[in-house]
């Protein structure tokens, strides 16, 4: 998949709000190895070097072009193109920050345990992860996906959701974790635009099935996309859209 910083970026302070919820939680504990696993544009990034200044941070993303904003973003940064599904450090770590990454990763029972074995006693693991996938923000793309001639090129790539409920997170967790923060918030996010919702996913969700198509076909799901989407999150009185979207995080602490 080839990502669009400019169309993520788009709603870049919406985005941005959960991630320093995260941030904030974080215990300092004077990290001094930090990796910002998904890292994307580098947004993030900098924020972390904030906190830490005198840390040592690394973001890993597989896209370039993401990674190609990053640079300048987050200059007191290192950044590394990387495949997150195969990722190991050369030695354990402070801080492995992860945020509206890992719901791209199949197997979370596997992988959640995977990447706090990569910490160093005390070390934290801190995840976001998106879990809207049940409203029409996202069944809409099922929808769509079915109604079309381009139903058996996307049909493939129909799954069930790629995250769980809370329970099963700490169900993973909290046989290794010394402490562990489980919560979600739903944000009642107000767009603004024409059909904002269908630009919002246009930059995450929708990306692969949109560059999974030739066109006419592409214009057509994208079209048939937009309406159901569109009449699933009308406007308000004042011209916004209300996109309400929940949000799920861990902090995960390992014994020192």
């Amino acid at each position: 998949m080839v990502w669009d910083p400019h169309q993520y970026l788009a709603f870049a302070g919406h985005r941005l709000r959960p991630a320093l919820d995260l941030l904030t939680r974080i215990p300092d504990k004077g990290q001094r190895r930090i990796v910002d696993l998904g890292c994307g544009p580098g947004t993030v990034t900098a924020y972390l070097t904030k906190r830490w200044p005198d840390a040592d941070v690394l973001g890993l993303d597989s896209s370039e072009e993401m990674l190609a904003k990053a640079g300048s973003a987050a200059p007191k940064a290192r950044f590394e193109v990387a495949d997150i599904s195969h990722w190991s450090p050369p030695k354990p770590v402070d801080l492995i920050y992860t945020n509206a990454a890992l719901h791209w990763l199949p197997d979370h029972q596997t992988l959640f345990p995977t990447l706090f074995s990569h910490l160093k006693p005390g070390g934290i693991l801190a995840i976001q992860i998106p879990r809207n996938f049940g409203r029409p923000s996202h069944t809409s793309v099922v929808d769509a996906a079915k109604e079309g001639p381009w139903e058996a090129t996307l049909a493939p790539m129909l799954q069930p959701p790629p995250t769980h409920e809370p329970s099963v997170y700490y169900d993973i967790l909290d046989p290794l974790a010394e402490d562990l923060d489980i919560w979600e918030t739903d944000y009642i996010q107000a767009l603004e635009g024409d059909n904002p919702v269908a630009e919002w996913t246009k930059g995450t969700w929708l990306r692969p099935f949109l560059d999974a198509l030739e066109e006419p076909d592409r214009s057509g799901f994208e079209a048939a996309y937009r309406k159901r989407v569109a009449a699933a999150y009308p406007k308000q009185a004042n011209g916004k859209t209300l996109l309400p979207f929940l949000r799920l995080f861990i902090i995960a602490s390992k014994a020192a």
